[in-house]
């Protein structure tokens, strides 16, 4: 994109504010890439937060010392160091910033990270309709910061993420893509350059004393977690316990603000560590200096994100205690101490890694973050639409109460492919069939589909004159398990009807011989019938057949009812091969019922049962046998199929 031509003459204003020394070390990077180029951009300065508090350091001071101008200073920390006052600092800042963001009125906001400052300003500048470019979001880690960090990025409009996964993250969380850029962490820019000064050996005599040299300290920072305070604070005493045992030199640094911190330092001076020989706590190190002391320390321990971020650029052995890291990317350096009930088990971490050196990692930068970053700002069009537009997954299209849907009939075509007929239905949800279709099924594969089509078809176009919504179609026969049809690896499973039920039976339009369908089908019935029709063995008294009628199975069992016994053999013969079919079913999945549907069903209701006494297994003999009472039980059943699932599932 390019900046419409009204801006092109115009600085684009970039308002960075600033919350403590933490986001301090990211922001600055951009701010001096920012302020070195005074063309393009307007530099604004809003700090804010634990900068301003003297028992923080006064932190400040190193904005000023970094030669850049404050446009505005907000007191928003109430103290207490508790959840309630985390909230009231919150709602100090909600008051406060209004005025500021109006009188400065950026066109961008630059918010870092996940703290709840910034959420504070990321929500005045969001009901403000000021752009926000949220850095490091899309990041997993534990406390309550998780929460705080995926929200701002709901009221970013724009992204700077440091690795691929952060990136992935917001774009699972409908962020556009378009609007993120993976730079990279800016603090790398400096920290990569920078970390092998010439005077490092002064820094650390400076903080350590000059007795002390290169990796044979310890640096250490640990923050409350504020959705765990009390487990916090123990881990962070048995921490203390273990370095005290451990006897090694040790820079210690103030926690941060958050609840739980106040608890925290009376552990610390309970301990006596700001008097203890072995130890220097302090309440703020500039960043440049930080560098050089995590870049040569033996092992950095707590649960600082620099622990498992900037750390692991050196190759520092680092101890990452508890659960506030919980998530995040962290390269080989990092050993994790999730919980601990003694300090042994932190003792024996700082035994494995200290004085280590592990292979540098650059997961989160190369080094070129701010340069991406300035560019990707420069890119910003302010002409585009403000409202922030989220990229949703194609979901199902949900279905509103309106009168057309409230007065539909909720319905499905069902389909029976018999032997001799195809049948397609309209089924209503009430179980009723509104419309029933029957043509003479053709004797060619091609020719049944053409027509079940023709027929699916002239039903679709009969339904919506009807008033009938159709939510799919089902297809009769198959094997139902809880509630759900099976269809096998290759769609045709439940063929019972070439279950094999005689080597040596008659052959069934499968190609096979002795299926239960070469017996008992409707086809293999007025097959029978012409059988004996031919021979002159079908009709008995009382029947007639004409010379323009077809023999068909029906005339076989009018022959079965007054008394042929050759038309009796049959029907009891083709009983039995169900039966036979039935028993192997009854063996494989063990039904407890067994419904015989369609005009034959009363004629094998009995063989099919005295099958089952004698061939079946002891513990399906007791298998009750029962027929049908429905009208059109095989179009019922598959229209059933369609209409449960779909209600189940979009309703």
């Amino acid at each position: 994109m390019e900046r419409s031509e009204k801006r092109l003459n115009e600085r684009l204003r970039v308002c960075v504010a600033t919350c403590n020394r933490a986001d301090y070390s990211k922001l600055a990077p951009i701010m001096f890439g920012i302020k070195s180029h005074a063309e393009i951009f307007d530099l604004e300065v809003v700090v804010l937060g634990s900068h301003l508090i003297d028992d923080y350091g006064n932190t400040f001071r190193m904005i000023k010392q970094d030669e850049f101008d404050i446009h505005a200073k907000l007191h928003t920390i109430v103290r207490g160091e508790d959840e309630a006052a985390m909230v009231e600092s919150v709602g100090l800042a909600l008051v406060k910033l209004p005025d500021v963001l109006q009188r400065l009125a950026p066109d961008i906001l630059l918010v870092h990270g996940d703290r709840f400052d910034a959420l504070a300003l990321a929500t005045a500048a969001a009901l403000m309709n000021i752009r926000i470019l949220h850095l490091e979001g899309g990041e997993v880690s534990g406390t309550i910061d998780d929460s705080i960090r995926h929200a701002i990025s709901k009221l970013a409009h724009y992204h700077a993420v440091c690795t691929r996964s952060a990136e992935r993250h917001l774009i699972s969380m409908c962020e556009d893509h378009s609007h993120i850029i993976l730079a990279g962490c800016p603090s790398y820019d400096k920290l990569l350059s920078a970390h092998q000064r010439d005077d490092y050996t002064d820094i650390i005599k400076s903080w350590l004393g000059d007795d002390v040299k290169e990796q044979s300290y310890i640096v250490a920072l640990q923050h409350p977690v504020t959705t765990d305070i009390q487990n916090s604070i123990k881990i962070y005493e048995l921490m203390l316990d273990a370095l005290i045992s451990f006897n090694k030199r040790t820079l210690i640094l103030f926690p941060n603000i958050d609840a739980g911190s106040k608890e925290m330092v009376r552990v610390m001076r309970r301990k006596g560590i700001e008097q203890h020989p072995n130890f220097r706590a302090v309440k703020h190190v500039p960043f440049d200096q930080f560098i050089q002391l995590v870049s040569h320390a033996g092992c950095m321990i707590g649960n600082s994100s620099c622990g498992v971020r900037e750390a692991g650029a050196f190759g520092t052995p680092v101890i990452n205690l508890g659960t506030r890291q919980t998530g995040r990317e962290t390269g080989e350096n990092v050993l994790h101490v999730r919980d601990a009930d003694t300090h042994n088990k932190i003792y024996h971490a700082l035994e494995l890694q200290f004085g280590k050196r592990y292979p540098c990692s650059k997961i989160y930068g190369d080094g070129n973050a701010v340069q991406r970053i300035l560019k990707f700002m420069q890119s910003i069009d302010l002409s585009e639409p403000l409202q922030k537009k989220f990229c949703f997954p194609p979901v199902k299209e949900c279905i509103s109460q309106d009168i057309d849907h409230i007065l539909e009939t909720q319905s499905a075509l069902a389909v029976d492919l018999g032997g001799t007929n195809l049948r397609v239905a309209i089924v209503c949800m009430k179980g009723k069939v509104v419309k029933k279709y029957m043509q003479l099924n053709p004797k060619t594969f091609e020719e049944r589909i053409e027509l079940m089509l023709t027929m699916c078809k002239q039903a679709m176009a009969d339904a919506v004159h009807l008033n009938c919504r159709i939510l799919g179609v089902g297809i009769g026969g198959g094997i139902i398990q809880h509630n759900e049809l099976i269809h096998g690896s290759t769609f045709c499973a439940a063929e019972l009807g070439h279950i094999v039920v005689s080597l040596e039976g008659p052959e069934c339009m499968c190609g096979s011989h002795g299926c239960i369908e070469a017996y008992s089908s409707g086809l293999a019935l007025q097959r029978e019938a012409k059988r004996l029709h031919d021979e002159d063995l079908l009709l008995v008294e009382g029947m007639s057949v004409n010379n323009k009628e077809q023999v068909n199975a029906t005339h076989l069992l009018n022959a079965a009812r007054l008394g042929n016994s050759k038309a009796e053999s049959i029907l009891h013969t083709a009983g039995t091969a169900l039966g036979l079919g039935i028993v192997n079913i009854l063996h494989m999945i063990n039904p407890s019922l067994v419904i015989l549907s369609g005009v034959l069903a009363e004629h094998y209701e009995n063989p099919v049962r005295q099958v089952i006494s004698q061939r079946a297994l002891l513990s399906a003999q007791g298998t009750k046998v029962m027929v049908s009472e429905l009208e059109d039980p095989a179009l019922l059943g598959a229209a059933s199929m369609v209409l449960d699932y779909t209600t189940r599932r979009t309703y």
